[in-house]
């Protein structure tokens, strides 16, 4: 075999090599190129004329998922069939015809490292504004340690260590920046699998839903590292003097410098600049995972339920009556969380998604038991609370309310529940102090003493 011409440091391929590479290109640019419908179903309905960042966050999460909503392994196994059937016609029909492996190398290489420092800059400016996992909300911080899932769990000890969250942001934002560069590309994937290594472990130890995504993004970062394995391992193991590979396409037309470096300057701006304003834009104006339109005004707390009728039958309190209100919590978004004994079939979908519809987020209550989560609307002219359930088990299921305000810590409540029962409420708001809002108010400087 001879070397390519196209450059003095082409490497010369082995038969087997040349086998293995051409399943690897057509299996890597499958996984790569969005041929998903959804992907332009998503892309068509974007605001380009008011982009947000949950827009940007929402295409470069993409992965190709053929067989469901999602990606699943199933889906990996179709393309991999798909790239043997390719490397198969490849091999014998096509054989080596104006195949010139260097090239195809170098540009498949090039794709997968600017998809994969797409998605891992995606994750990292969520993070490092932390807006990915946020501070518990009042309705998390009244529900008992059991109710959780783990992965909830997770995230709620993530999101009250905002410092440590925008740290993992900026790791990735780091490595995404090397990826960008040839010459620093296998630094940036190499620590790329080693961050996302721990996500994939972490999604299997709690139960998230990003497993597959994260297995799919270290497929990528590996297949960027195995450019420079063998020299690597030659050199730090065998400790034998070895040259780097600095083979690269010659750009011989006046015009393909400059538009390459326009085009690199571009998804620079775009992907770095761009995206890392919009997400700081977007933190300082309220965290994507919860609701921003303002709740009852000055309802925002705890509160007792203190009376309860339904159907003019007067209930004490108990902690096992599944009719029975035990308290009440009103955020300061138009959100409010029941908790009763009656069960909850939890939303657990884990995936990450961002979504403009404030009746769409529903972070607060995923993965979380022992409370019933409610978007409400208020009619403030005649005293009327509407509440649907933001659960997608109990779709349809609205309460309307009635309330009044006897004093500014009690809110009476009647209407109908539903079950189409007529019910009376009467919350007592509880003084009650939280750490985190002490520690952010005394300054985690001073510390504090429990």
């Amino acid at each position: 075999m001879s070397k390519i011409n196209d450059s003095p440091d082409a490497p010369v391929w082995r038969g087997y090599e040349k086998v293995l590479f051409r399943l690897l290109f057509i299996y890597f640019l499958l996984q790569v190129f969005p041929l998903d419908w959804k992907f332009y179903r998503e892309l068509f309905s974007i605001d380009w004329g008011h982009l947000r960042y949950g827009d940007i966050f929402n295409l470069a999460h993409y992965s190709p998922a053929f067989l469901g909503a999602q990606q699943t392994y199933a889906d990996w196994a179709l393309i991999a069939g798909i790239a043997v059937a390719g490397a198969i016609v490849w091999t014998f029909i096509l054989q080596d015809r104006a195949s010139d492996y260097n090239k195809l190398f170098y540009w498949i290489r090039v794709i997968v490292r600017y998809r994969l420092a797409v998605a891992i800059l995606a994750y990292g400016f969520i993070k490092l504004f932390p807006v990915l996992a946020p501070v518990p909300s009042l309705s998390n911080l009244n529900t008992n340690y059991g109710d959780f899932t783990r992965w909830k769990l997770f995230s709620l000890s993530l999101g009250i260590v905002p410092n440590y969250e925008s740290f993992l942001g900026l790791v990735e934002i780091v490595a995404g920046i090397l990826l960008l560069y040839r010459k620093t590309a296998t630094a940036g994937a190499f620590i790329t699998s080693i961050f996302l290594g721990n996500v994939f472990m972490s999604n299997i130890a709690y139960e998230g839903g990003e497993q597959v995504y994260s297995l799919y993004l270290i497929s990528l970062a590996l297949f960027i590292v195995g450019f420079d394995l063998r020299r690597l391992a030659s050199l730090l193991i065998f400790q034998i003097p070895t040259l780097p590979n600095r083979w690269h396409p010659q750009f011989r037309e006046k015009w393909q410098r400059p538009a390459r470096l326009a085009l690199k300057g571009l998804f620079i701006f775009f992907f770095i600049f761009y995206y890392g304003f919009k997400t700081r834009s977007g933190y300082e104006a309220g965290s994507y995972q919860f609701p921003v339109t303002p709740g009852l005004k000055d309802a925002t707390g705890l509160y007792n339920v203190t009376e309860f009728r339904i159907n003019e039958d007067s209930l004490g309190y108990s902690k096992t009556d599944p009719r029975r209100w035990q308290d009440v919590v009103f955020e300061k978004w138009a959100t409010i969380s029941i908790r009763s004994n009656r069960p909850v079939v939890l939303d657990s979908t884990n995936v990450e998604k961002l979504t403009a519809g404030e009746g769409d987020k529903d972070y607060e209550l995923e993965g979380s038991a022992g409370r019933h989560y409610y978007h409400y609307e208020v009619d403030s002219i005649n005293q009327v609370l509407i509440l649907r359930n933001k659960n997608k088990h109990y779709q349809g299921e609205t309460i309307l309310l009635h309330y009044s305000r006897p004093s500014p810590s009690r809110i009476a409540l009647s209407g109908v529940g539903p079950d189409r029962d007529s019910l009376y409420a009467v919350l007592d708001r509880v003084d009650k102090k939280y750490l985190l809002e002490e520690a952010a108010r005394r300054g985690r400087q001073t510390g504090l003493k429990l």
